[in-house]
């Protein structure tokens, strides 16, 4: 069978519809996910729970402007939380928090269902004071 143009106009009267039907699901799909773990973040209470920081991590993602042929690089920060009960929980922060934290550092992990909500370190001041006091017993009993 030999197909005219006018049957090939046809086809692709089929084929776009379904095309868009797909990508308008997927992205309905996306949104309705967020906007459930939206509301599902903002029922669970705010906790602060005692943690470590156990890794910390970053993920490069490269984009080309096809106008300027331009490269740009999205540097994402991960660290990750290890709490009393030995979870892990990994979360997105901002550079700068990514760049003040450091592997072993002790605090308070505040959180609301998946969502970071912030990290207070314990005060170093205090260990450091009482690894001097100990040093001086020592050096005053020579």
């Amino acid at each position: 069978m030999i197909q005219t143009g006018f049957e090939v106009f046809d086809l692709a009267g089929t084929i776009f519809p379904i095309f868009f039907v797909i990508v308008i699901t997927i992205i309905l799909v996306s949104v309705s996910g967020g906007l459930y773990r939206w509301f599902s973040n903002n029922k669970q209470p705010v906790l602060s729970v005692n943690s470590v920081i156990s890794s910390k991590r970053t993920a490069i993602s490269h984009h080309q402007d096809s106008d300027s042929s331009a490269h740009h690089s999205i540097m994402t920060y991960y660290l990750t939380f290890e709490v009393e009960s030995g979870d892990r929980l990994e979360f997105r922060v901002s550079g700068e928090e990514f760049g003040q934290s450091a592997e072993g550092d002790e605090g308070k992990l505040t959180l609301q269902g998946s969502r970071y909500l912030g990290f207070e370190r314990n005060s170093r001041i205090h260990a450091d004071a009482t690894l001097d006091r100990s040093n001086v017993r020592r050096h005053s009993h020579m």
